[in-house]
């Protein structure tokens, strides 16, 4: 059978999509408290449920100090954090 009769019609839809999820900087400003961890982005409905994994993401500006557990950081919301005088405890 030809290559383009066995290639599926419709676009790529990945299984993992929907266990990640992303978080912008400004939206942790609304926490209640000052230690992160994904049960506490559930709580605040900021995650659905389903999540498994979460990242924290250089977008906005951050005001307070918060310590971060067990969720992934990229470098620019590392720096940010670090500078509201913060920090990431990696898993």
């Amino acid at each position: 059978m030809p290559l383009h009769r066995r290639l599926p019609k419709v676009g790529f839809r990945s299984r993992t999509q929907r266990f990640v999820d992303e978080i912008r900087l400004h939206e942790l400003n609304s926490l209640p408290t000052d230690v992160v961890d994904i049960e506490v982005l559930r709580q605040a409905n900021l995650i659905s449920s389903i999540v498994k994994r979460v990242k924290i993401i250089a977008s906005g500006k951050i005001d307070r100090a918060l310590t971060i557990k067990g969720i992934d950081v990229t470098k620019g919301a590392r720096q940010a954090i670090e500078a509201a005088g913060g920090k990431v405890e990696d898993s």
